[in-house]
Parts: C-alpha cells; sequence; structure tokens
C-alpha cells in the first residue's frame, strides 16, 4: 500500500530508476488492464507503478459523491507522484484514468514530462462533437445518476470482467483469471458504488461545471494519444481538433480496436509507446500490423 492524500492505494511496482510512467485505469477496471504494458516498460529502464484508483480493489473507498470529485482524484495522483520521488513523469491513463489525466495536465497539478492518453477525448473536441448518436452511445451516464438502481443491475450483471471481455476485439487476451478478477472487483457493493460516484461527482456533483469555469489551458508537454476506432461508448469525432488543445500531440488510430485498446493491441500499443518515450517517431498502426504479418509468413 502507498499512502497518498490521506488515503492507502494497492499499487503494482515493478522496475527502478529515476523515470516514473503512472498508469491509470478506468471503469469497471483495475490495475491489471496494465498488465501487458508494465514488464515491458521496466525492461526499458522504466520505474512503472499502476495504481487501483480510490474505490478499486483493495484501495481506499471513502463514502459519498463528494469524496470522488476530480480535484480529489487529480490530488489522489499528485500523491502518488510525491510518494515515488521521482525527477522524471510519464503520466498513462485510459478512459476514467484518462479523465483525470487531461485535467491534471492542463492545470499542472504536479510537474510531468509526457502525457500518454488511451481513448478517451479531450473535453474541448468532446464537447464539439457531442451529437444525438453520443449522447446515446452515453447513456450509461445518465443513468448513473440515479440512486441504488445502478448498483443493483450492475450487481445482479453477469460480471464487469464478462462484459470487458465479450466488447473487446481480442477477448483471448483476457485469462480466466484475469476476468475473475474483474468480476471479483466489481461485485462488492462498496466498490461498484465507487466507481458509479465518479461518474454522479462529475454531473450530480458538479464536477463539470467547476472544470467549465476554469477553462481548458493548453497542453504543452509531449503527449500520444491512442484510439480504437471501434470503441463502443465513444466516438472517433470526438478526438476531431485535439491538436487545438494540444500543442505537441502525436495521434494514433487502432483500425479495429476496441476501446480496450491497450488490452487489446498490447504489441502495438508497447511499440508504440517505447517510440514516444524514448522521443523517437510513433510508427502507425496499420505499418505495425503488416510488419508483424510478414514476420508471419517468414
Amino acid at each position: 500500500m502507498v499512502a497518498a492524500n490521506g488515503l492507502n492505494f494497492e499499487v503494482d511496482m515493478i522496475g527502478d530508476g529515476d523515470h516514473l510512467i503512472i498508469c491509470l485505469h478506468g471503469f469497471p477496471e483495475h490495475s491489471v488492464s496494465w498488465r501487458f504494458q508494465l514488464p515491458y516498460l521496466a525492461r526499458l529502464g522504466y520505474r512503472v507503478w499502476a495504481p487501483n484508483l480510490r474505490g478499486y480493489g483493495n484501495s481506499s473507498a471513502p463514502q459519498g459523491i463528494a469524496a470522488y470529485s476530480l480535484e480529489n482524484l487529480m490530488d489522489d495522483v499528485g500523491g502518488l507522484i510525491d510518494a515515488a520521488g521521482c525527477s522524471k513523469v510519464t503520466l498513462m491513463a485510459h478512459d476514467w484514468g484518462a479523465v483525470i489525466a487531461w485535467h491534471f495536465a492542463m492545470h499542472q497539478i504536479r510537474k510531468i514530462d509526457q502525457l500518454v492518453i488511451c481513448n478517451v477525448p479531450h473535453p474541448g473536441p468532446a464537447a464539439a462533437a457531442m451529437s444525438w448518436a453520443q449522447l446515446k452511445k452515453s447513456w450509461y451516464i445518465f443513468f448513473f445518476q440515479l440512486p441504488r438502481l445502478p448498483e443493483r443491475m450492475l450487481l445482479k450483471s453477469a460480471g464487469m470482467g464478462a462484459m470487458i471481455q465479450t466488447t473487446a476485439a481480442a477477448p483471448n487476451n483476457f485469462s480466466e483469471a484475469v476476468v475473475a478478477l474483474y468480476n471479483e472487483n466489481g461485485g462488492r457493493k462498496e466498490n461498484v458504488t465507487a466507481m458509479i460516484n465518479y461518474y454522479r461527482g462529475l454531473v450530480r456533483g458538479g464536477g463539470m461545471r467547476r472544470q467549465k469555469r476554469l477553462g481548458l489551458p493548453i497542453i504543452s508537454v509531449p503527449t500520444l494519444m491512442l484510439w480504437g476506432e471501434d470503441d463502443m461508448a465513444l466516438s472517433i469525432e470526438t478526438t476531431y481538433g485535439t491538436e487545438n488543445y494540444v500543442q505537441d500531440l502525436t495521434l494514433r488510430y487502432l483500425a479495429g480496436i476496441s476501446h480496450w485498446v491497450q488490452q487489446d493491441a498490447p504489441e502495438a500499443v508497447n511499440t508504440m509507446l517505447g517510440a514516444f518515450l524514448a522521443g523517437e517517431p510513433v510508427p502507425e498502426y496499420q505499418a505495425l500490423v503488416n510488419a508483424a504479418a510478414t514476420t508471419e509468413l517468414g
């Protein structure tokens, strides 16, 4: 456990050195979502931390919607960075973790050197691309504002792991143990309420309104954005115009890959990450697919 921002966080740790890569998972996931990236990045010489965010896994799960405000979530990340004590930091995030990361980078809660975002749009382009089609995809956000009913429905469902696996482009990348861990994580009422409170804090708790008043400062750090094109919850149009909000942006689309991008295409994602972290050109996904096919053919 790592103490940060007054809470205790369960953190998967690997590697050493003075360059921290902190990996933030999404909903309804767990730090295990980075299982393909952690050993790869450690082999490259980085210190890698993948925390379970507040309310997930065995991390502290405070009660109440206010506990899951975006401000508290950003302070959690800042506290974890402080605890690591590294001189260089890369913030890497997916889904809800990426919501936190975008705002963390915009408002410079702590100094970071690089930003990696997986399958969540910057709030500026997301607002500009809002449509009836996207609202229909985002129906669950509105459903989650209801009291108690969302918890009951999720706890009666087949499980978080089954949902993730069946909506993935590469279901075989999710072992029985990983699916079971997701199911266990999402099978405890206190965890489910915490997960849903992220959404309640953003809407009912006024998080979006507060952030809107703060504006959208330009992000100046080098940023890699990876986008699985077959995202069931977010349209590709929400990525258009991201370059207007990020000074140094590299955007790569992964055709045929789902929302669970780093788990669906780990080899390609890792290759892209390695290039980006080293300051080298990031290859296009199709080029990596073609190269892999050529290698298989001998």
